[in-house]
C-alpha cells in the first residue's frame, strides 16, 4: 500500500511497541480500538478515508479468554464500524474460515450457506459479517470483508488453530523435528502472505458496482499436515513429525476443508498466485533468512 500511496498516507497503529524497523518504513501510531473518542481524533487529526481493521484475538487464543475476545473482537468491531459511519470511511474487516461450524458443509463451503461456529472467535466474526452487511444496507456504508483461511507467513504463530503451517517450518529448520497438534489428514484451506494482502488490496480497489455482496470467501489451495511434510522433507530430508490432537483438532473439525471462492474470482477477478510447492519454497527461504540465519548471526541467502 504505502509502495502505491506513498508512505506517509498509510499509517500504522497498535498497542504494542514497534520494532526500529517497522518505525523506518513509515508513520506508526498507538491506537487502542476500545477507545472510540481516541479513534475519532485519530480520523480527524490524519484525515483518514480508509480504515483496515485487523484487531483481534484468533481461534485458539479467543477459547482462553472468552471474555477479553468478546470485548476486542465484538465491541472492538463495533467502535470502527460506528467510526467508519460517522466520517464515510471505507472499512474492510476480515473474517474466516472460522465463521462456518459443524453444520456447514465442508468440502466445498460456499459463499453463503448455513454458519453455527463453535468458538468465540467465529462467534464474533459472524457478528462482524452481519453488522457490517445491516450498515452497509442501512446507512450506506462502504463495508468490506473477505473470509480468510489460514494465512501463512513467516511471523511466528499468533494464536490459531492453523498455525501448525507456520510453526512446522521454525521447528523444523532448527531442530528437523516438529510435534503436530492436529492428526496427519486434517485438511484446511491456506494462503500465502502474499496472495492475502494482495486479494485485500484488489478488493478494496474493486468499484463498489462490482461488489454483489459485502463478504467473500478467498482462498488459495487445501491441505493437510501430512501433505506439507511431504513438500517440506525435500529441504529438511530427516524431518521427524509426531502427531499429538489437542482441544484443537475439535476446532478444525468444524471448519471447511475446501473453500469455495468463485464468487471472488467472477466478481472482482480474484486469482492467487501461490500453490503448495510455491509457498513451501518461499517460507523456507523466509524463515531461514528472517529467523535462523539471523539467530545464527549469518546472513547468506539460501538457495532454491
Amino acid at each position: 500500500m504505502r509502495s502505491q500511496y506513498g508512505n506517509d498516507n498509510v499509517i500504522l497503529s497498535d498497542i504494542i511497541k514497534p520494532s526500529q524497523e517497522v518505525l523506518d518504513n513509515g508513520p506508526y501510531i498507538f491506537a487502542d480500538i476500545l477507545d472510540f473518542k481516541g479513534l475519532q481524533k485519530i480520523v480527524v487529526n490524519h484525515r483518514i478515508d480508509w480504515l483496515i481493521h485487523f484487531s483481534a484475538l484468533l481461534s485458539a487464543v479467543g477459547e482462553q479468554n472468552v471474555p477479553l475476545a468478546v470485548r476486542v473482537n465484538i465491541e472492538g468491531v463495533h467502535n470502527v464500524i460506528e467510526l467508519a459511519k460517522q466520517y464515510k470511511l471505507r472499512i474492510f474487516v476480515p473474517s474466516t474460515i472460522g465463521a462456518f461450524g459443524p453444520d456447514s458443509p465442508r468440502n466445498p463451503t460456499p459463499n453463503v450457506t448455513i454458519q453455527r461456529p463453535r468458538t468465540i472467535y467465529g462467534v464474533s466474526k459472524v457478528h462482524a459479517e452481519l453488522i457490517g452487511e445491516y450498515y452497509y444496507h442501512k446507512f450506506g456504508l462502504d463495508f468490506r470483508c473477505l473470509r480468510f483461511p489460514g494465512v501463512i507467513s513467516s511471523d511466528p504463530p499468533g494464536g490459531g488453530t492453523t498455525d501448525y503451517a507456520v510453526a512446522i517450518f521454525h521447528e523444523a529448520l532448527r531442530s528437523g523435528k516438529y510435534t503436530c497438534y492436529l492428526r496427519p489428514d486434517t485438511r484446511l484451506p491456506m494462503m500465502y502472505i502474499e496472495d492475502c494482502l494482495r486479494a485485500l488490496l484488489e478488493f478494496m480497489r474493486a468499484p463498489s458496482e462490482q461488489l454483489k455482496r459485502r463478504v467473500y470467501n478467498v482462498t488459495a489451495m487445501s491441505f493437510t499436515p501430512e501433505e506439507l511434510v511431504d513438500k517440506l522433507s525435500k529441504y529438511v530430508p530427516n524431518l521427524h513429525v509426531t502427531y499429538k490432537p489437542d482441544s484443537r483438532q475439535s476446532i478444525a473439525d468444524s471448519w471447511p476443508q475446501v473453500f469455495d471462492d468463485s464468487d471472488a474470482r467472477s466478481d472482482w477477478h480474484w486469482q492467487h498466485k501461490y500453490d503448495l510447492t510455491n509457498l513451501v519454497d518461499f517460507m523456507v527461504k523466509d524463515v531461514q533468512e528472517n529467523y535462523i540465519n539471523v539467530e545464527n548471526g549469518e546472513r547468506h541467502t539460501l538457495k532454491i
